[in-house]
């Protein structure tokens, strides 16, 4: 365990700068960072825990992927078709596994924009089945969003719909490797889910959890259940834990930033609520324990005022 802690800390101090700015890490490329190696076999390439930009290339959530005998699976398509194109040949420099499968976090445009591009390329893309619902429904807005920011650089791109869904659970065998899809619950967003990797002692968490940049809260985020189902998520019996955004880290330290963050929020929005104190004063709760996390400024208040107000609802 200590020697783990070692390489945690190291591991971190390698990508301290990303939370220090939102400049690219690699101009050379569509990509925020270039892909490493969190353990052998499973890579990485770490987003902007910033909001997407030109200057980033919508790349601010963690690209990953899974090297086998057999091919390789890549979790998140990509905010456009440029930027899956930059990660495959990143996954190129490293092996010459064709890719066979794109899995999806959700179905916001990050994760799934790219899929045109790994469809052309003879991917299979799977996805929870709300996911998919989601991309049905509102897939066209999340492009209309990416190209209103990301102009010359969302050429190309095109909405695609997955080719295979699930509803709990899906196993995948590729070459040397076991690969779990799990929907866990209602979490931050519609179809969310975490890819487990039991060979190498890792889960991918998607949005389930958040550490590095303060979680968001959307007017459909459904925080009371996203606790439940994050109790479930963190029996998981893993080591390494590669979150939606930011850098690798381990259990404790996403509990303590998701769970524990909830928590809070929702004990203060109770107390206002118990004092007949309304939106306003939720606006004004202290978060001060968290204003080191990236993102704090755009996402606090709005997070009191979601939050507070499903409180309120839940109340009738």
């Amino acid at each position: 365990m200590r020697l783990f802690s070692l390489f945690l800390a190291l591991l971190f101090l390698s990508f301290s700068s990303f939370a220090d700015s939102d400049d690219d890490k690699y101009p050379e490329s569509e990509l925020y960072s270039k892909p490493v190696e969190v353990v052998p076999g499973v890579w990485s390439a770490i987003g902007a825990t910033q909001p997407p930009t030109y200057e980033n290339a919508g790349h601010n959530n963690n690209l990953s992927f899974v090297i086998t005998v057999d091919g390789v699976l890549v979790v998140n398509a990509g905010d456009s078709y440029l930027l899956a194109k930059a990660l495959h040949e990143e996954i190129k420099k490293i092996t010459d596994q064709p890719v066979r499968y794109v899995v999806l976090e959700n179905g916001q445009g990050h994760a799934m924009l790219g899929s045109n591009y790994w469809r052309d390329q003879g991917a299979k893309i799977i996805a929870h089945d709300d996911a998919i619902e989601e991309i049905e429904l509102h897939g066209d807005e999340s492009l209309g969003w990416m190209e209103s920011y990301n102009l010359d650089r969302a050429e190309g791109t095109e909405v695609v719909i997955p080719d295979e869904g699930f509803s709990d659970r899906m196993e995948l065998k590729l070459g040397n490797a076991r690969i779990e899809l799990i929907n866990f619950g209602p979490a931050h967003s519609a179809g969310d889910i975490s890819v487990y990797l039991p060979d190498h002692d890792v889960i991918i968490a998607g949005d389930m959890a958040f550490h590095q940049r303060m979680l968001p809260v959307f007017p459909e985020t459904k925080t009371l259940q996203w606790i439940e189902t994050f109790d479930l998520f963190a029996a998981m019996d893993v080591t390494h834990v590669i979150p939606g955004h930011g850098v690798p880290t381990d259990m404790e330290t996403v509990t303590r930033e998701t769970k524990g963050y909830l928590a809070y929020m929702h004990a203060e929005a109770r107390r206002l609520l118990d004092e007949d104190l309304g939106l306003e004063e939720a606006y004004m709760i202290d978060q001060s324990d968290w204003e080191y996390l990236d993102a704090f400024d755009e996402l606090a208040k709005k997070n009191a005022g979601r939050i507070f107000q499903e409180l309120e609802m839940d109340d009738f």
